[in-house]
């Protein structure tokens, strides 16, 4: 097979983040001076990239990660780490799409993630600044206050452990006036690229390499070996090839429906009291997403607009930081909710809210993983996970869910 192009070009996030505040010591690193032969070279370092990384190292595979800018300056960064198991579609509103067995199965299997990074997290000594919250999802555009509750019920009989809360109940408990809301267990917080780092940290301990910046020139897939040139001449030979590339997709991946759009985030300064200590969300179009942040701060996010122009994104950042400093102060009143950090990125999204993972058709030994919607951390560990089970010759039951190959209606 002739080679072809590595991955797309896209800025895929700018303004200071939160995270930048708080330095981490460099990354272990090698040089890329010579051509090399591995089981599995990772394009991509990332949240993606460290996961599958330290998945696959750890099932005994040599593994080298490149990146073609620095480790975790992409769109990990960019990251408000909402981590959730709920993604981005409801499920009574998912079943209508794909069918009752199918949407419980990815509801499902996104909290079985959600669960094995927290324990993976915990076990392998991570500090991410993780902390288990409760989600509050409220009624929006999307779901009124009756469909919200229909929405409960539709969780519970799928067997997720929701509580339905009436407005008066989220006024008292909550602070925020007007909307009812569905109470969920076991959500998480973190510091993404303190997560991110330490998933690779682990990864370098258990023999991969990491080199950057190294930037994937063309791709020639086989079915024994699959050969990446690097702009600087370097050829690297791997039995399999993952693309962990984010929202830069490389080129040849099916995009199944989908789509790049663009987010913008702020951090406030320090309160004096959190009116609420969980993670809030919307049942809207697009949806605000808030969360407690680092010393005493909110980290809020949304705005989200259907194009990817990273010039355009980047215009609109002044006025959508205003944005979201005033819809932050009416849904919370009392809260200074002037932005001491403000952001925006890129996000990718599908018709049903499931990324794509796994072997790319029509490119043997490659393998990829996109459009994450906003369970982007969450997803990457189900794509670590199938990736892993995929590549070591084992079979992971809800591959289906995730294949390029799927055809089912809402894919």
């Amino acid at each position: 097979m002739n080679a072809m192009s590595a991955t797309t070009t896209l800025k895929v996030r700018t303004g200071r983040s939160i995270w930048h505040a708080a330095p981490f010591p460099a990354l272990p690193q090698v040089t890329l001076r010579r051509d090399i032969t591995t089981d599995v070279l990772v394009v991509g370092a990332g949240i993606s990239g460290a996961l599958v990384a330290e998945a696959l190292t750890d099932a005994g595979l040599k593994v080298l990660i490149v990146d073609k800018g620095k480790p975790l300056a992409g769109a990990t960064s960019a990251s408000t780490a909402l981590l959730q198991y709920e993604i981005d579609i409801p499920l009574s509103r998912l079943q209508g799409k794909i069918g009752r067995e199918r949407a419980v199965r990815l509801w499902r299997r996104s909290r079985l993630a959600l669960d094995a990074l927290r324990e993976r997290t915990q076990r392998l000594g991570i500090d991410a600044r993780c902390k288990v919250r409760e989600s509050l999802y409220l009624q929006g555009d999307l779901l009124d206050a009756e469909e919200l509750e229909q929405e409960a019920a539709e969780r519970r009989d799928a067997g997720f452990e929701s509580q339905w809360l009436p407005a008066r109940e989220v006024r008292r408990r909550f602070g925020i006036a007007g909307r009812a809301g569905i109470l969920s267990f076991g959500a998480l917080s973190a510091d993404p690229r303190r997560l991110a780092a330490g998933y690779l940290r682990q990864a370098i301990a258990g023999g991969a390499r990491l080199c950057s910046p190294a930037e994937v020139e063309s791709v020639e897939p086989g079915k024994k070996q699959v050969q990446a040139r690097f702009a600087h001449g370097v050829v690297v030979r791997a039995r399999h090839l993952v693309f962990a590339t984010g929202y830069e997709i490389a080129h040849g991946v099916p995009r199944k429906g989908h789509r790049i759009a663009s987010t913008w985030a702020i951090a406030t300064g320090p309160q004096r009291a959190l009116p609420c200590d969980c993670l809030v969300w919307e049942a809207s179009e697009p949806y605000l997403y808030l969360r407690p942040g680092p010393g005493r701060r909110i980290i809020c996010g949304g705005e989200d607009e259907d194009f990817q122009d990273p010039s355009q994104r980047d215009a609109l950042l002044p006025q959508k930081t205003a944005v979201l400093e005033r819809k932050l102060a009416k849904l919370l009143p009392g809260l200074d909710t002037r932005a001491e950090y403000a952001w925006a990125g890129s996000f990718g999204s599908s018709p049903s809210g499931a990324p794509s993972i796994g072997a790319i058709p029509g490119m043997p030994g490659c393998h990829a993983v996109l459009g994450y919607g906003g369970n982007g951390i969450t997803f990457a560990m189900a794509a670590a996970q199938l990736l892993r089970a995929s590549i070591t010759g084992g079979r992971d039951a809800d591959a289906d869910l995730f294949s390029f190959r799927r055809h089912w209606p809402g894919a």
